[in-house]
C-alpha cells in the first residue's frame, strides 16, 4: 500500500520526470477519486482535502471537471513533497542516507521465507546481491520496492497536480529530506520489518496496482481503507510511525494553513485520509466540518 502513503518511494530511484499524460473521467461520471471540502465555524469552505495515488499506469484517467473546478478555486497547493521533478537532488539526497551506516550483507536482513523473491528482483534489476549490500535495510526496501512496480512515478497525481499549479503558490508538509529521514530513523528491526513487507507484497504486486487504481479511482474510501491495513501498515509500530504520528504533525500544519485568508488545496496520499487516524477525522477534532464533495 506504499503508493497510498509516499511519494519517494517512488520518486527516490535515480528516475528521471517524465511528462504527466493524464486523461480525463466522462464530464458525467458518478464515481471520482475522493475530495472533501474543509468548512469552518459559519459553513463557509476553507480549503479541501485529496487523496491522491503517488504511481498510476500510462494514461489513467482521473480528472473530472469538479476536480479542476476546485483546483482553480485553490489559493495554495499543499503537498508532501514539491521537489519532485528534481530527480538528481533526490537521488543524491537518498544516497547521502542510504550509506551512511554499514548494513552487513542484505541476504542477513532477509527473512529466508523471501529469498526467492528476492532473487527474482536482482534478476529484474540486473544487479548482483552485493549491490544492496551496503545500503540501511529502509532504503533496501525503498529500491527494491521500486524495482518491483511496474505503474510509473511519472504519472502519479502529486506531480500533475504540481503542473498545474506552476507559478502559484505551493506548500510542503514534509519536504524530501525529512521523509527519507522517518526511514533512516526507523530502529533495525522496524527496518527489516519494512523490507521484509516489501518482499512479501512482490508476488502481488501487478494484481495488486490495478485493484488499488481502480479503486482510488471510484473513491471507495470503504475499500481503500481495507486495502490499507495489508503490507506496511498491518505492522503495528510502523503504521505508527508512517501514518499516524505524520498525520498528527500534518493536522496541525493545516490547521495553520486555514487560518490564513487563503484556500488551501491538500493533496496527500489517500491512505492519510482513511479511518480514524485520517485527516479528515483529525480536522473535525479540530473543530472543521469536512465533508465529502459529490
Amino acid at each position: 500500500m506504499k503508493r497510498l502513503l509516499l511519494p519517494l518511494f517512488a520518486a527516490f530511484a535515480l528516475t528521471a520526470c517524465g511528462t504527466q499524460q493524464d486523461t480525463a473521467l466522462p464530464a458525467d461520471t458518478e464515481q471520482a477519486p475522493a475530495l472533501w471540502a474543509i468548512n469552518g465555524p459559519d459553513g463557509a469552505v476553507e480549503g479541501w482535502l485529496f487523496g491522491t495515488i503517488h504511481a498510476l499506469p500510462d494514461d489513467f484517467a482521473w480528472r473530472t471537471p469538479m476536480l479542476d473546478s476546485t483546483l482553480k478555486s485553490a489559493d495554495m497547493l499543499v503537498v508532501e513533497v514539491a521537489a519532485l521533478d528534481d530527480g538528481a537532488a533526490l537521488s543524491q539526497l537518498f544516497e547521502d542516507m542510504a550509506f551512511d551506516r554499514p548494513a552487513g550483507p542484505i541476504i542477513d536482513r532477509i527473512d529466508p521465507q523471501y529469498r526467492d523473491e528476492f532473487d527474482a528482483l536482482l534478476v529484474k534489476a540486473k544487479v548482483r546481491r552485493s549491490y544492496f549490500d551496503p545500503m540501511e535495510s529502509w532504503a533496501a526496501a525503498l529500491a527494491l520496492a521500486q524495482v518491483a512496480q511496474s505503474a510509473k512515478s511519472a504519472n502519479g497525481v502529486d506531480r500533475a497536480l504540481l503542473t498545474s499549479f506552476k507559478g502559484r503558490e505551493v506548500v510542503e508538509l514534509e519536504g524530501a529530506k525529512a521523509q527519507l529521514a522517518i526511514f533512516d530513523s526507523l530502529p533495525e528491526k522496524e527496518q527489516r520489518d519494512l523490507l521484509n513487507a516489501v518482499l512479501d507484497e512482490t508476488a502481488s504486486y501487478e494484481d495488486e496496482i490495478g485493484e488499488l487504481a481502480r479503486t482510488w479511482q471510484t473513491g471507495d474510501t470503504a475499500k481503500l481503507g481495507e486495502l490499507t491495513k495489508r503490507g506496511i501498515l498491518a505492522d503495528k509500530e510502523l503504521k505508527q510511525v508512517l501514518l499516524v504520528q505524520r498525520n498528527q504533525a500534518w493536522a496541525a500544519q493545516i490547521e495553520n494553513l486555514l487560518s490564513a485568508s487563503q484556500r488551501p488545496f491538500v493533496a496527500v496520499g489517500a491512505g492519510h485520509l482513511l479511518g480514524p487516524e485520517g485527516l479528515p477525522k483529525l480536522l473535525e477534532q479540530r473543530g472543521y466540518t469536512v465533508e465529502r464533495v459529490e
